[in-house]
């Protein structure tokens, strides 16, 4: 396949330095984009340069992940209005090895030529003086080529409060200098990012040319927006992350499976590896039934089981189908604790002490009594009368004793009147 090509139809490409797909075409290049392990989980704002490193590997190309783990200690302006904290060495050694775990979901680390490779700049800037940086690398690059960025200009300029630190100033250098030990190195030729990174990846190409007099080239991907205007991969909750500690499989395919069909359309071209054929006929047939929601089924399939895996994807959507009442008892008996609470979050929750539970208890009074799940006895009996009360999705009846066989992980029992009000029931003590 044509990389080049395969990102235009995608949407995948804002620049691109001119030689860029002469280049890809003329031989296997290697290629690299930059993370910055500020955390131990990549979020999904990070999917857009893998999945380009992704499409590189699959066009027979090599990529590099660089993981910056002396860039991490500084902190990269674009984009920012303010200077992030720096890391202890040993947090950011820990967020590198589970970065790495993660993209070993994606890239093939294994076989081939163009098997990939994760690198980490600490590895060479350790050892780097302040003397020898500014003797080998400074004297290449002018303040002025430094202050004419975009991502220098607006920290400069006053748009930002805080201004912008000498160590923020050099990150350019830094970062430039890591495209020139790794083109010296590596043989890599070619820098990918988000368009905000344009201004650095130049700076490494100029360094390039100024001190080897070869030859670098530039390739930068839009920065993902939302249809509504908002901030691509942040909820109400912050960022959706790969890590199922941080976000739970579930919430990952709720986000995807929530999308607009503007978005859906744009991300499936992003985010997945099906062809133009077969998303071309998704839209199609998402136009004649858009209810269905089917470009966003695929999305959130494709990317749920890739990130986790198609157990976890499975359990997602029976996780889905309790809410919209297909679920069943087994399902809900067999959803972890975390899954259970993010499907029914933000629904009333009731406490009640464990002893009242392990002798049994009726259910008008469970429902009617001191909990107050129900306003009173009388609107519990006739509701279980008129055959709207669930527990566990079991309709019961007036006799009905809840003990503790009807507990969901030993802790929580789901009340339903209806078919859309619930219940959380909560053992304590």
């Amino acid at each position: 396949m044509n990389f080049v090509e395969e990102l235009k139809w995608r949407g995948m490409i804002h620049d691109m330095m001119p030689g860029t797909e002469e280049q890809l075409q003329k031989e296997m290049t290697t290629a690299y984009v930059g993370i910055d392990p500020t955390a131990d989980s990549l979020h999904i704002g990070h999917l857009v340069s893998i999945m380009m490193l992704k499409h590189l590997q699959r066009a027979g190309h090599k990529p590099l992940a660089l993981v910056g783990g002396a860039t991490g200690m500084i902190g990269d302006p674009s984009g920012k209005s303010q200077e992030r904290n720096m890391l202890s060495e040993d947090d950011l050694n820990h967020n590198v090895e589970a970065i790495k775990a993660q993209l070993k979901k994606f890239l093939d680390f294994e076989t081939g030529e163009n098997k990939a490779e994760i690198v980490n700049n600490y590895d060479w800037m350790r050892d780097f003086s302040f003397l020898g940086f500014l003797r080998e690398i400074g004297k290449h690059i002018t303040v002025n080529y430094m202050m004419a960025k975009d991502s220098v200009k607006k920290r400069i300029s006053g748009e930002a409060r805080e201004g912008l630190s000498f160590t923020e100033f050099t990150y350019q250098l830094v970062q430039g200098y890591d495209f020139l030990f790794l083109y010296q190195e590596k043989n890599c030729k070619l820098q990918m990012g988000g368009s905000d990174q344009w201004g650095n990846i130049t700076t490494g190409t100029e360094l390039i040319r100024r001190k080897t007099g070869g030859e670098a080239f530039a390739l930068t991907c839009p920065l993902i927006t939302k249809a509504d205007g908002g901030k691509f991969g942040k909820t109400e909750k912050g960022n959706i992350w790969l890590d199922p500690r941080y976000t739970s499989p579930y919430q990952f395919y709720q986000f995807w499976l929530n999308c607009s069909d503007a978005d859906a359309e744009k991300y499936i071209r992003i985010f997945t590896l099906l062809s133009k054929n077969e998303i071309d006929a998704l839209v199609e047939e998402h136009l004649q039934q858009p209810h269905v929601r089917k470009l966003q089924k695929a999305l959130a399939k494709d990317i749920t089981i890739r990130v986790h895996s198609e157990k976890d994807y499975e359990m997602a959507v029976e996780a889905s189908e309790i809410l919209f009442g297909k679920g069943t008892t087994e399902t809900l008996k067999n959803l972890p604790e975390n899954v259970l609470l993010d499907v029914f979050d933000g629904v009333p929750m009731f406490d009640i002490d464990a002893q009242q539970i392990h002798s049994g208890i009726n259910i008008v009074d469970l429902l009617g009594g001191d909990l107050q799940v129900l306003k009173s006895k009388g609107e519990a009996r006739r509701a279980l009368k008129e055959g709207g009360i669930s527990i566990n999705k079991n309709k019961v009846g007036e006799d009905f004793t809840v003990d503790a066989s009807c507990l969901l992980n030993n802790k929580y029992i789901l009340a339903q009147r209806g078919k859309k009000n619930f219940y959380l029931i909560r053992i304590s003590g």
